[in-house]
């Protein structure tokens, strides 16, 4: 996950706030719709680069720490996904339970 990304969609939901120095405040904040495509294209993205990495490895062409390294990071992208996937049905489960 690009940690800029994130620091700027938390930001934009706490309100705005001042900007960090060096970074500069976006225009309009991106739609929660708009965070959950880029977050899984970045996780689509760490997989495919894990799936090269093990190819490479096979062919005698990549070093297994190579290997290693991405698809531990697609992994971690995979599991902060489904942990976020989680936490949003349970929410909206608890708002359906919610009385009228």
């Amino acid at each position: 996950m690009n940690p800029m990304l994130a620091a700027q969609a938390y930001s934009a939901i706490q309100g705005g706030g001042a900007p960090s120095a060096g970074v500069s405040a976006p225009t309009a904040a991106p739609g929660f719709g708009e965070l959950l495509q880029n977050v899984m294209s970045q996780t689509t993205d760490a997989t495919k680069a894990a799936e090269s990495q093990m190819a490479q490895q096979v062919r005698g062409q990549g070093s297994l720490i190579d290997v290693v390294t991405a698809v531990s990071s697609a992994e971690a992208q995979l599991e902060t996904v489904i942990a976020v996937r989680d936490q949003v049905i349970a929410a909206y489960q608890e708002i359906m339970r919610m009385p009228i």
